[in-house]
């Protein structure tokens, strides 16, 4: 199972495997704070794309698209997340505001299409 959260939302037990999907730094977070087992900013869209898609939901279909071109491109990126997943909830720490239009979500939408296709 593959959730998504907010970093600014308190970790809990049933989060399992926690990672911080983002190429930045979430502002005001303290490292130990976060509970994190792993920060994959290589999984996170690049800052051409992000700021091409600068969270406006008009563009999410295209951010999606391209996104997933990024995310086909470099495997490497996001494997740590699917093999987390085979043995534990796994839970991807966004820091937008948007909580429906953000990486963390297709990159969630991603890992589960390609499960679905493996299965």
């Amino acid at each position: 199972m593959i959730k998504v959260k907010r970093v600014y939302e308190p970790s809990e037990q049933s989060d399992g495997t926690r990672f911080l999907v983002e190429r930045l730094w979430p502002r005001g977070q303290k490292k130990d704070a976060l509970h994190l087992d792993g920060w994959l900013k290589d999984v996170a869209p690049s800052q051409d794309l992000r700021r091409w898609f600068g969270h406006d939901p008009a563009r999410w279909d295209g951010f999606r698209q391209r996104y997933i071109a990024e995310l086909d491109a470099h495997p490497e990126a996001w494997r740590p997340i699917e093999d987390a997943a085979r043995r534990n909830t796994v839970t991807l720490l966004f820091s937008a505001h948007d909580v429906q239009h953000n990486n963390a979500v297709a990159l969630a939408q991603y890992l589960a299409t390609r499960r679905g296709s493996d299965a």
